[in-house]
């Protein structure tokens, strides 16, 4: 089975990170289907919702290492890239259902979603600088606007967990359920959404984003520029290094 699952009924098109093996992380053959699929979501009238879901147990664990490294995005047309700028410009309604470990760009991805809802499991995390990174999908920029300064710094820089209600004092999540309803009830409220005009949807969305969509589409580029750089930078050789080895990683002097 493909590991992005895609399935279109009643104006509602659902993709479903399908990799529970590797905890649903992602490959760039994964980011690319998963940009293929929301640029066809914005062309198609009969899509009037997206639903990004995992399974109860987890939604996602971020980038797949091997792979990562593999095929690191040297450049703004990896797939990695295009599926950041192709949630960031939809512009139709874009849901997210989150239960279990939501790691880096599962976090991330969120900030762009309209309505996020989470099961009671979920542990949110964005560890760029425990790996010698730096933030990417614009959560340099969106994080702090969302969280305040010192909550956003506390989840960047120290990049440790933070779970579902603290997610939703602080807005990211809309609502925590039982993680073995979470994807019905998103499911349940993107149906409520494609039974409404498509064009007070979009422009409704559209109102609210314009004041930041270009500075979001900055930062990602920004971003996405010095995270290439830092790939190739001795920290993150080192983390990197210490994950495939097992081991605990030595930034000392760095």
């Amino acid at each position: 089975m493909s590991d992005i699952l895609e399935h279109r009924d009643g104006g509602v098109m659902t993709l479903t990170l399908n990799r529970l093996d590797r905890k649903n992380s992602i490959t760039a053959a994964m980011y690319a289907a998963l940009a293929d699929a929301l640029e066809v979501a914005a062309q198609d009238a009969h899509v009037r919702t997206v639903l990004i879901q995992g399974h109860e147990t987890v939604f996602c664990a971020g980038n797949d290492i091997a792979d990562f490294l593999e095929q690191p995005p040297a450049h703004q047309d990896a797939p990695v890239f295009r599926f950041l700028r192709a949630l960031a410009t939809l512009e139709k309604p874009l849901l997210a259902a989150v239960a279990g470990p939501a790691v880096g760009i599962g976090t991330t991805l969120l900030l762009h979603c309209d309505l996020v809802y989470a099961g009671d499991n979920a542990a949110f995390s964005m560890p760029f600088v425990n790996l010698g990174l730096c933030p990417e999908a614009a959560s340099s920029l969106l994080l702090p606007a969302m969280f305040g300064h010192h909550r956003a710094a506390e989840a960047l820089l120290l990049g440790e967990p933070f779970f579902a209600e603290a997610a939703m004092e602080v807005g990211l999540v809309n609502r925590v359920l039982p993680p073995t309803e979470v994807n019905a009830y998103a499911q349940a409220q993107a149906r409520k959404l494609s039974a409404k005009p498509l064009s007070s949807l979009m422009v409704t969305k559209r109102l609210m984003k314009r004041h930041q969509q270009a500075q979001v589409l900055s930062a990602m580029a920004e971003e996405g520029e010095v995270f290439a750089r830092m790939l190739r930078e001795p920290a993150a050789k080192e983390a990197f290094g210490a994950f495939m080895e097992k081991r605990k990683p030595d930034f000392s002097g760095l």
